[in-house]
Parts: structure tokens; sequence; C-alpha cells
């Protein structure tokens, strides 16, 4: 089992983080945060990195089922989403499978608010263009 979906797109970068925060927003997540892991890299260690930043996507809905069956299931939310800059002016957009990160959780009902959460974040990447 992966832990992500991906999709290279040909946009620039800050089209590909316009166009995955619309979509994400299309499917009922806001973006709680967003990391500069470039800026971050470059102001904490003075490393040098290519434009990556981690979107941290919730839809509330969901999140609200999740925290009633899970108390603890807070250190897994938000869902992550990656656009990171590759070779060749391509982007690539990934989003964390909340299956795949919840599998040690044995809540069966917890599974199915995380299949839901899967579907969504696959037609979020799926859609951008």
């Amino acid at each position: 089992m992966t832990y992500h979906f991906s999709k290279t797109v040909d946009l620039p970068f800050d089209a590909a983080v316009a166009a995955t925060t619309a979509a994400l927003k299309n499917h009922g997540f806001g973006v709680l945060t967003q990391i500069d892991v470039k800026d971050t890299l470059q102001k904490k260690i003075g490393a040098e990195f290519r434009p990556y930043l981690i979107l941290g996507a919730c839809n509330p809905k969901l999140a609200y089922q999740a925290l009633s069956l899970e108390d603890k299931i807070g250190t897994m939310l938000p869902c992550n989403v990656v656009v990171q800059q590759r070779d060749g002016g391509k982007v690539e957009i990934s989003a964390v499978d909340p299956v795949a990160s919840m599998a040690a959780i044995e809540n069966p009902q917890l599974g199915a608010v995380a299949n839901q959460v899967r579907e969504l974040l696959k037609q979020v990447v799926a859609e951008i263009a």
C-alpha cells in the first residue's frame, strides 16, 4: 500500500499551488497551515532546496467525525498535501493516503471516515490540470 497519491503537472509552481488550493476547496477542504520548506530550510540551516510547500488541509465535517470516533486522531490531522517543483519545470502534487496512515488504528468506523477522505483527496489530485 502506498502512503500518497501523486500527479505531475505542467504548471508554474504558484499556479499549481493555487490550483491545488482551489481543488481542495471544491471538495470541502480548507487549508489550515502552509509550510514553505524551501524558506524554512534556508532560514534555519542555510540549506538550498527546491520550492516545496506543505498544505495542511482539513475537511471540518470529516475531521469532526474522526475526532468523535478517536480522540487521539488529532495526531494525524490535518491531511498533508505537498506541492513541489520537479526538474524540467514540472510540479508534483502529492496527498497523504489517510487509509494508509490510519491502518494501525483498529476502529472500523474510523476506517470508513478515512475511506471518504481518501476518495476526496484522490479527486483533488486528479482534477489538477
